[in-house]
Order: structure tokens, then sequence, then C-alpha cells
């Protein structure tokens, strides 16, 4: 088996999308909360700002009613508001005199004790207090000193808090369900626009893929503004990948008619005195180096080409083709193919490459076999992968596990005697390594040797009809 290159290891740290919603949804709950309580707070301030209105309308009235009394005892002074008959309700009137004897007061404040604020008067003649009345009720007092008739008086007026506190809890809690409601909405919002705003990275993924199966040449697609240089560099690299492989092919051309002239120079100097010892082992030599420069510029071509992206092959025309090249050339031989299923995928890859490794291995099958060869290709799947699998069976001599482990190794060959220079299977194996499959020697259920070969799979080009199979 041959060592498969070690491929990189992804890395992957997330989804956008979610990142992007984890981030929006939680400055979303921070921001709605921050409201709720900021609304709250500001409810609250208005609910005490038009208590204290309603209180020092209260110590006016009292004030009027007082002027238009005989006297601040008078039963006629009074407020209409009812929340002052009723005992315990937080809300209370009285009026003192200024040495702070009591002279008049609401029907809520029998039985109730609350002296005068302490602290001195502002400059409207008023103060104010945060208090508890004896039925443990927040109230909200205002104090004013007023003359009336000549006579200096203390008019106190009380509202209840509690009620406010109440109101506020419930104003937070609808306030909470509502930005709650809203927090939702806006959640569900910033999902789908993440969404659509991540939708090009998709198209450009599946572009990238598309080049990569074969499909396409280059990336054609309209991107945004923060896509579009990723797409043109992109393009850019798939160009200059190109342009390196073509500078790879010319300078391959150069360096074989380089080599070729001193070569056969030494070659037809060799010649010219055959009686020579020395000129027999230059031609001997020369040949090999010929065979040599030949086989190894091949390889580099082939190597070359197999790095180009965005290529793919038929691989049941590349078989069904080969094994009827073959078949003519080894008429000594039944070579059977098995008629492939009718989706098996393409080779991902040159089509030169895949007749050159599976030619190969067909070529050295039917060297060894005595008189049939089999031929199978099917589609594997290995680890979210999908492989092609080509299957070679001859009924040759075969190979032990040591002799197929030995001839795996770079430039290994078994039998000196066979015909050929024994550089493919060096070059199947390039190749195989170049593409990241694997090569592997097995015996045979004919009794030779089994050669399978694991190549990558492109994407299914379209459905293959068994009557077009047929037809090739």
């Amino acid at each position: 088996m041959t060592d498969a290159p070690v491929q990189p290891v992804s890395q992957r740290k997330g989804s956008i999308a979610a990142s992007l919603f984890l981030l929006s949804a939680g400055w979303l709950i921070v921001a709605l909360v921050a409201t709720a309580f900021l609304l709250t707070e500001l409810y609250s301030r208005a609910l005490d700002n038009s208590l204290v209105e309603t209180l020092e309308f209260h110590v006016e009235t009292l004030t009027d009613l007082s002027l238009l009394s005989d006297t601040p005892k008078s039963d006629q002074i009074k407020v209409a508001d009812p929340r002052f008959d009723r005992t315990g309700s937080g809300w209370y009137w009285a009026i003192r005199d200024e040495t702070g004897e009591l002279l008049n007061f609401s029907n809520s404040y029998v039985g109730m004790v609350l002296g005068p604020l302490p602290g001195p008067f502002d400059a409207t003649n008023s103060k104010s207090a945060v208090l508890t009345d004896p039925f443990n009720i927040k109230i909200r007092v205002i104090e004013r000193a007023v003359t009336v008739n000549g006579m200096p008086l203390h008019i106190m007026v009380t509202g209840s808090l509690d009620e406010i506190l109440s109101l506020v809890d419930e104003f937070r809690g609808q306030t909470l369900i509502v930005l709650g409601a809203v927090a939702i909405m806006l959640a569900v919002m910033s999902t789908i626009v993440a969404r659509l705003a991540l939708r090009p990275i998709g198209r450009l993924r599946r572009e990238v893929e598309q080049v990569r199966e074969g499909d396409a040449a280059s990336l054609t697609g309209a991107y945004p503004a923060e896509l579009a240089p990723l797409s043109e560099e992109i393009n850019e690299l798939l160009r200059s990948n190109a342009q390196i492989v073509e500078r790879a092919r010319n300078q391959v051309g150069n360096l074989a008619h380089g080599l070729k002239t001193p070569i056969a120079v030494l070659r037809n100097e060799a010649n010219a005195d055959k009686k020579n010892g020395l000129a027999k082992v230059v031609a001997t030599e020369t040949e090999k180096m010929s065979q040599l420069v030949s086989t190894y510029l091949d390889r580099a071509r082939l190597a070359a080409r197999s790095t180009v992206v965005g290529k793919k092959a038929d691989a049941t025309h590349v078989m069904l083709r080969l094994t009827r090249v073959m078949q003519k050339l080894n008429p000594q031989v039944t070579i059977a193919m098995v008629r492939p299923d009718a989706s098996l995928p393409w080779f991902r890859g040159d089509e030169g490459d895949l007749e050159e490794m599976a030619g190969n291995l067909l070529d050295n099958a039917c060297k060894w076999a005595k008189s049939s060869i089999g031929v199978t290709v099917v589609a594997e799947r290995s680890g979210g992968a999908a492989n092609l699998l080509i299957k070679i069976d001859d009924d040759g001599p075969g190979l032990t596990e040591e002799e197929a482990t030995k001839v795996l190794r770079r430039g290994v060959r078994l039998d000196e005697k066979t015909p050929g220079s024994g550089l493919g299977l060096d070059i199947v194996k390039e190749l195989v390594d170049v593409y990241g499959g694997s090569l592997q020697l097995k015996r045979s259920v004919l009794g030779g040797l089994l050669a399978e070969l694991r190549l990558p799979a492109a994407k299914v080009a379209g459905f293959r009809t068994f009557a077009s199979i047929r037809k090739e």
C-alpha cells in the first residue's frame, strides 16, 4: 500500500450566523432590560410628580377653605376626595397652629399621630418628606406654612406611595412582557438578516466546489463588496496555477529536447565502434538513459497536469476504451469487464492520468496473466468521501505479501527478464499519491494478482443509462 499524503486538517471555529445571533441576542437582552428599568424609573417619577401636584392642590384647597371660614376648626373645611374619609388609606390632612396644636383634620386621620415635619421650610414655605404611617403604609407628606386671617397655620396633606409602587410594579411586569415579545421578534429578524447576509458566502462556497469538481473553470458570480476581492483573488490564484503548470510543461519540453541531442550523439559515437568494449558499455547505458529520461519526463508532465484544479473524467468511458485496446493488443488473454452501475460517479482529475494509472495496471496484468483478466469499477464511500474503486484481477503467478510490499517501493522490479522499463508501476504510485488515492496488491480469486486502485470521485454529472454504456 502506498502512503497517502498527509491532508491538512481543516479547523472550524463555529458558525458566523450563530455568532451573529448570539451577539445580537445578548445585546438585545441587555438593551431591552435596561430599557424596561429606564421606562419604569421614568414612570415612577412621573407618578410621584403627579402625587406631589395633587397634594399641593389639596393644600391650596384647604388654604382657600380656611380663608372662607370663620375659624380653622370649622366643619366646612374638608376635601371632597373620599380617600380622606377612609382610615388607613394613607391619605390624610391636618391643620395646626404655629405651636403644633391640632385644629382640624380629615376623617381618615382619626387615631393618627403625625407630628410636624422636621427641618426648615423652603422659599415657598413648604417642606416634603416620605414617612411610614402607623398602618405601615409609605406616604408622601407635604406641609406648608400659611397665614389665614392673620393667624399662622401649618397645613399638612399626605398621599399613599404604596399605590404608586403598586402601579410601578404592574407597569414593570407589562413592560417586560412587551419588550420580551419585541426581543423575540428582533431575534427572529436578526436570524433572518444573518441568513440573508451570509447567502453570498454559501454561493461562493458552491462555486469553489464546482471549480474543484471540474464543473467550472473559474468563479463567475457577482458578489457584494466584502466578498468580491476574495472571489477575484481565487480567480487570480487559479490563473496563476495554470500559468505555473504551463511553464512547467514548457520547461519539461525544453529539458527533453536538451537531453535528447547529447544522448543521441553518445549513442551514435558508441555505435560507430561496436568492437570497443567501452563503446558497448556507452551504448547500453545511453539506451537506459534515454528510457529513463523519457519515463521521468513523462512522469513530470503527468504530475504537472494533475495539479490543475477543476478537471474530471468519465471513468466508465475510460475503462471501456482501455479494455477494448488491451484486448486487441493481447488477443491471447480474455479481458472481462463487469458493466458498471449507471450512477457510477466520475473521476475527479485528468482523463489522461486515469488512463495512465489504469492502463499501466491493465498492461501489467496482460503481461503476467495466463488466460483471463477481470476488471471491475465501483463506487465506494469512506469517511464521508466518495471514491472510485478499480479492481484488476489476473490468473497469473501472483505475488506473496512480501513481494507485494517490495514491488510497491520506488524503482523496484521483481523480474528483469520481463519486457519494459519497469517504471509503469512507479508512475501509477506517483499519480496515486498526487491524487490522494491508494494502491493495494492482493491475492486474486483467479489465483493471480488483484490490484485495487482507489481514486477520488467527482459528483455525479448526470445519470447514465445502461443503453448509453453499451454504446460505448
